[in-house]
C-alpha cells in the first residue's frame, strides 16, 4: 500500500460503501486507525468490511476496543448484517474475543523477480501484451468474469464499469506497463494486475476467463509480468492467495513464491 494510494482512498471514498474512518491519537502521533463500510462489489445486501490497526508499541491499552466501538456503531447505522475482517496470527484471539469466527485462511508470499523461471512459450493464437495497450473495457470484462470464481466471503458480482475505472484502472499503484494480458481473438483471456511502489510490487489480481483455463495462461502472464518488473528495478514482489485456491497456489509455487505470512479471515 503506497502513501498515494492510501491518500486517494481517504480523499475519494466510494459513495456506495458509505464508509467512515477514525484515528486514535496520542499527543501528535497517530497510533491506531479503523475504517469500515459496505462491500460495494457484491450483490449480497448488508455485507460490511472492517480494517483495524493499532501500532505494535501501543497495543493492549484499549485503543483497538475503543476504535471498534465506533465502527460497530457506524456499521449498524448503515445496515451491515455481516462484517468481515482479516487478522494477523497475533490478532486472531482479539478478533475472536470481539465475536468474530474464523472462516478462511489467506497466505502471503514473496519472491525476487530477478530469479523467476524463464517465461514459457505462448500457445498458438495467444498474444501477450501490456494492458497499457488494451482497451480498459476488455480488461474490465475479463476481471468481472474471472472474479466470479474467486474464493471469497461474498461473491464479487456487482461492480459496474465506472466504479471499476475509478477504483481499479485509475488506482495510483496500478502499473499499466507491467500489468500483462493474454489476448485471444481480440479479447482478454487472462491477465495479471501489477501494483508498484518504488522497488516493490504487489499482485493485485490474476484471473483467467472460463474456457481458457488449463492452458497455462496464468503462468504465462505472471512470469512475463515478473520478468518485466525485474527489468524495471523491482526487487521484491508479493502476492496473496486463498488457501483453497489450488490452481493459483501451484502457479505461484512454480514461479518461486515462498510463504512469508498468514492471515485469518473472520466473520461476525
Amino acid at each position: 500500500m503506497s502513501a498515494a494510494e492510501l491518500r486517494r482512498d481517504i480523499a475519494e471514498p466510494t459513495p456506495a460503501q458509505r464508509g467512515a474512518i477514525w484515528v486514535a491519537c496520542l499527543d501528535d502521533a497517530v497510533v491506531g486507525w479503523a475504517a469500515c463500510g459496505l462491500n460495494s462489489w457484491t450483490s449480497q445486501a448488508g455485507v460490511g468490511f472492517l480494517n483495524l490497526h493499532v501500532h505494535p508499541a501501543h497495543r493492549r491499552a484499549g485503543i483497538g476496543s475503543s476504535l471498534l466501538s465506533r465502527t460497530d456503531g457506524h456499521l449498524a447505522d448503515i445496515g451491515a448484517k455481516r462484517v468481515e475482517v482479516f487478522a494477523a496470527a497475533d490478532s486472531v484471539d482479539f478478533a475472536v474475543a470481539q465475536g468474530f469466527a474464523p472462516a478462511r485462511e489467506m497466505r502471503y508470499a514473496s519472491l525476487d523477480p530477478r530469479f523467476v523461471p524463464r517465461c514459457p512459450p505462448s500457445p498458438a493464437g495467444v498474444e501477450v501484451v501490456s494492458i497499457a495497450a488494451v482497451d480498459p473495457r476488455l480488461v474490465y470484462d475479463a476481471d468481472t468474469a474471472a472474479s466470479l470464481d474467486e474464493p471469497n466471503f461474498a461473491p464479487i458480482d456487482s461492480f459496474d464499469y465506472d466504479e471499476w475505472l475509478t477504483e481499479v484502472w485509475s488506482a495510483p499503484m496500478l502499473d499499466h506497463d507491467l500489468s500483462t494480458a493474454a489476448m485471444v481473438d481480440g479479447k482478454v483471456a487472462c491477465f495479471t494486475a501489477v501494483q508498484t511502489d518504488g522497488d516493490r510490487a504487489w499482485s493485485g489480481m490474476t484471473g483467467t476467463v472460463r474456457g481458457h483455463r488449463g492452458r497455462g495462461l496464468a503462468r504465462l502472464v505472471k512470469s512475463t509480468a515478473l520478468a518485466r518488473a525485474a527489468t524495471a528495478g523491482i526487487v521484491r514482489a508479493s502476492t496473496s492467495m486463498d488457501a483453497r485456491n489450488a490452481p493459483m497456489l501451484a502457479v505461484n509455487h512454480w514461479l518461486g513464491y515462498r510463504q512469508v505470512a498468514t492471515r485469518i479471515g473472520l466473520i461476525r
